[in-house]
């Protein structure tokens, strides 16, 4: 039998994904408790899961569309926000459910032995689970405002995917970095709500001013969105530098989030 050999990992190491994909159990016990303990004891269990976009989506649309009368390209205000709020309320509840997780589980971390990293990649679990709820709703929508997507709805997986990428690797460095300090648990929520305006979540890009445009062109968000947008609703395909962007940038986060927890790993039974 050979032995095994313990090294530490390096400055710039990246996790070992056979370890990760071998533990993959604990992972899906993770999540599977948070979903069973995020609906248990509620009155009305998953049907909140639609409240949070539907509730977002009559305010913005009274807000930007009846009120200040931004336009959304001959979509119904209601869908267009209703739509994007399915990705937004994906990405954010990934990096909001990920940042505490190892913190929430401090008895855990610090005295059982299995990949740490596996805690925060398990609340991908519960945002999927609510997104395909939301998602199935967003499907009626559709299809009450007689709206169709065309081709490019069967790229919508990928785009889902790049989210969530890119809030788990937000996430797992917010993680990390949390364990060590706990400011991070009130800058993050304060950052994701800036966001969310920053980005053209409620809004289309056609209703940015031509000054202010090149800032918002420059939040990958804002790439995603629009590729997210033209997959659901049917809008003009993005410039294919947004394509490309969209995916190194969530690859690119992704892998810079794991080497950040990679190298914090270590010191978490002694901080936490």
């Amino acid at each position: 039998m050979r032995p095994t050999v313990i090294t530490p990992p390096g400055r710039f190491a990246l996790p070992h994904w056979h370890e990760l994909w071998e533990a993959r159990e604990v992972a899906l016990r993770f999540g599977q408790r948070d979903v069973v303990l995020r609906y248990r004891q509620t009155a009305i269990g998953v049907i909140w899961v639609l409240i949070q976009p539907l509730a977002a989506a009559g305010i913005f649309s009274i807000i930007f569309g009846g009120v200040a009368g931004l336009p959304t390209g001959g979509i119904p205000y209601f869908l267009f926000t209703f739509i994007s709020m399915l990705a937004w309320t994906l990405f954010s509840s990934i990096v909001s459910r990920s940042a505490p997780s190892l913190v929430a589980n401090q008895a855990l971390v610090s005295k059982v032995f299995f990949p740490r990293m596996l805690v925060p990649i398990s609340t991908v679990m519960a945002a999927l689970l609510d997104f395909v709820v939301g998602l199935g709703l967003g499907i009626v929508l559709l299809i009450v405002f007689g709206v169709n997507p065309g081709w490019g709805v069967l790229l919508m997986p990928i785009w889902v995917l790049l989210f969530v990428l890119l809030g788990l690797g937000i996430g797992l460095a917010a993680s990390a970095w949390m364990v060590r300090y706990r400011d991070v648990a009130y800058v993050l929520p304060w950052i994701i709500q800036i966001a969310l305006f920053a980005t053209p979540v409620a809004y289309s890009l056609e209703a940015v001013p031509a000054g202010l445009e090149p800032l918002f062109l420059a939040n990958p968000l804002s790439w995603l969105m629009e590729l997210w947008r033209f997959s659901m609703l049917g809008t003009a395909m993005p410039p294919t530098w947004q394509l490309i962007g969209a995916v190194v940038v969530s690859l690119g986060v992704f892998l810079a989030g794991s080497i950040v927890f990679q190298r914090n790993e270590r010191s978490f039974a002694d901080l936490i």
